[in-house]
């Protein structure tokens, strides 16, 4: 497999979770050289970090596929994968594959929940009919089993 992680992201707060019916949070977004993984709890110095026992979304992908067909077919520029806001953002995978799956990123355990379903907000961060656009293929959703050190590179 030619897989690699290309960005990572965290940040301190959210902008749009749990912000329905309100304005968007002004918190920055991060992109990192490496980052902590802690089985069972997320990505250290995240806004998920220790959320909630076992929680689905510990850690979150995003393929830049996605995101460079977006761009096309939108005519975007000047705006990066990190308006979306999720964690990892991988090239050369199947991101919909990994959904009730257990799979390894750089020796790092993960287990797919579910996808990382695109929300309103997404036509104000990156573009009108982003949203809908978005829909099946809005990135992954998964728990941290095992601890490590995640770094932009190959998978």
């Amino acid at each position: 497999m030619n897989a690699h992680v290309r960005h990572i992201y965290i940040s301190p707060g959210h902008n749009f979770y749990g912000r329905y019916g309100s304005t968007a949070g002004t918190h920055e977004i991060a992109e990192l050289d490496e980052v902590r993984c802690i089985a069972g709890r997320g990505l250290e110095g995240d806004r998920f970090f220790d959320y909630k026992a076992d929680y689905k979304g510990q850690a979150t992908f995003f393929a830049i596929e996605t995101w460079q067909a977006l761009c096309a077919q939108f005519g975007i520029s000047g705006k990066g994968p990190e308006v979306f806001r999720r964690n990892i953002i991988t090239e050369g995978l199947d991101l919909p594959a990994l959904i009730g799956v257990e799979f390894e990123v750089q020796g790092i355990r993960f287990a797919g929940t579910q996808e990382a379903t695109p929300c309103e907000w997404m036509d104000q961060a990156f573009c009108p009919g982003a949203h809908e656009a978005l829909k099946g293929r809005g990135g992954l959703r998964a728990r941290i089993l095992s601890d490590g050190i995640l770094r932009p590179g190959p998978i």
